[in-house]
Formats: C-alpha cells, structure tokens, sequence
C-alpha cells in the first residue's frame, strides 16, 4: 500500500469512527498531520482511543506508534506547522532525550479536535532506562527529581519503558514496566495514599492486579505527581472490569476497527479528575509492541 493510500484509508477510519462517537472535527485539523507522517504509516501501529472523563468529551483521540527512531516527530510537526515553537523547556525535553538516551521508536498522538498534541520516545525492549539518568536532564521538570525517593521506596527506579511529552499540556508521562510488586491492592492503597490521591475504588484495585504497567504524570508547574495511570491489554477489555461504563460500552460496539486486535485499558486517577478509564483500539495492530509493554497478549487479564 501506498503512503498516499495509506493516508485516505486513516482518514476515512477517522472519519467513521468520529461519526460514531458522535465527535464534531474539520478535516483541516486532521488531514495536514495524516499527510505529514504519511510515509510512516504503513509500518506504524494505529490506535483510536476513547475517554470518560471530563478532560477527553467530545475528543477521539489517534495514535501513530513504532514510527522510525531516526526522524524527531516533533522537529517534522514544527516544520509542517502542526505546532508552535516555544522557549518552554517542554519544546527542547524530546531533543534532550535522544541525544541522551537509547530511542528506538517514536510515537505521535493527536485529537481530531485538538490535533497535534504529545510525543512518546520508546526505549528499546530489553533495556529500561534508569530515573535518575531521567531526573538529570535539564529540561525535565523538577517534580521528577523531586520525586525520586517515592520511585525508589517501590522500586522504580530503572524501569522506565517510555516517556510522553504532552506539548499541548506541558506535561510528561513516565511509563512503567515490570511492576509485579506494585499492583497488589496493598502496594496500590499505599502509593497513592503516599500520593496524596483520592481513595481507589475495588474495581480499580482489582484492575490494577491485571495491568502489566503504569505510568504517573508530572509537569514543570507543581511538585506533586499529578496522575497515575494503569494500563492492562486485552482482546475483550470486560473481562478486565467489574463493571463497563456506559461510554466505554458504547466506543466497543460502535468502533469498526480492530474487533480482532488486542485493547489496551487505562485506569487512571488524579486528585483533580477522580477515577476514570481509556479505551485504545487498534485500527492497525504490530505485534511487536509488546515488547515495549514488557508482557504479552496472553498474559494480560491474568
């Protein structure tokens, strides 16, 4: 397939699907992003993903991962004019990353109503990279080196899989692997009490005993870690959860990709937003991406 046929395929995936869920959109906020990563995506995986919480209404947010680890996605979205350079550090923390550390692939997410938005830079598979090498980077926020004892207290501390860059937020996720030890409700009860985060809910706890990673949430505003976010892989998301929320429902039924792929499921709660849950599906799946989740299909739900 050509890139070019590559591009009208996504958009009329997006388009469908948008239409399903009842999202609003110009083509002009999706079209220039599809034609700028063209060439990558015939080899990308693509994710459509779908919220309930507040932050997310009335947004379908895409996923363009395992895109080539030579091309700096967000150098290429400056240049195509999807974003605007800004002296924030936020603007230089991608660039600080690769030149310090192994990036294997690159990942780009974008709203159909917001569109460009974050980066992920995906260290290789077998080799998780240290926190505190993280916290050195001098365009990292501060909140991460300030919160390097609590990383350290649950034994965090060398195993970053990922890091997302939200430029539209000016925030940064740091993703997690190999979190056996914390997942068990106790651990959990106890990190995000340690936290400052609001109490979990059982189907959360029970959640987070099948997720296979996590990822926290941290900005260059505040010290505190603003997020925490579980994260499980499933080919039927239900039997990852008590109960099914009415949207979560609904983006299955409706969504016309992926019915066969595997699902990835985010649990995520914040002092701000409460308890709320993702839906990725994936609309072009590549097996190899669980090698940077650090599980498997079959593993997951266990």
């Amino acid at each position: 397939m050509s890139a070019e046929n590559a591009a009208e395929r996504l958009y009329s995936a997006i388009e469908k699907t948008a239409g399903l869920l009842e999202v609003t959109y110009s083509r002009d906020n999706v079209w220039p992003i599809l034609t700028a990563f063209e060439d990558m995506l015939p080899q990308a995986a693509i994710l459509f993903r779908g919220a309930t919480d507040k932050r997310h209404a009335g947004e379908l947010n895409c996923h363009l991962m395992m895109l080539p680890g030579d091309v700096d996605p967000y150098a290429l979205a400056l240049s195509k004019g999807l974003a605007e350079k800004t002296d924030h550090p936020v603007g230089s923390l991608l660039a600080d990353i690769a030149q310090r550390f192994p990036v294997e692939t690159y990942g780009i997410d974008f709203g159909v109503v917001g569109g460009f938005q974050k980066t992920w830079s995906c260290f290789p598979g077998n080799r998780m990279q240290s926190l505190s090498k993280l916290a050195d980077v001098p365009s990292m926020p501060r909140s991460l080196a300030e919160n390097l004892g609590f990383f350290a207290r649950h034994g965090l501390d060398e195993n970053v899989t990922l890091l997302g860059i939200d430029f539209a937020h000016r925030t940064v996720n740091v993703y997690f692997g190999e979190v056996d030890a914390c997942t068990e409700p106790e651990a959990v009860k106890s990190m995000l009490g340690e936290l400052g985060m609001p109490e979990p809910s059982e189907q959360l706890l029970n959640f987070a005993r099948q997720s296979f990673g996590f990822y926290t949430t941290l900005s260059w505003d505040s010290p505190r870690i603003e997020r925490f976010c579980y994260a499980a892989i499933s080919p039927d998301p239900r039997t990852l959860l008590d109960r099914v929320e009415p949207e979560i429902e609904h983006f299955l039924k409706t969504v016309p990709y992926g019915a066969d792929s595997p699902k990835a499921v985010y649990a995520a709660t914040s002092q701000k937003d409460g308890e709320y849950y993702k839906i990725q599906s994936y609309y072009q799946w590549r097996p190899r991406l669980v090698n940077h989740m650090h599980t498997s299909v079959s593993e997951s739900g266990r």
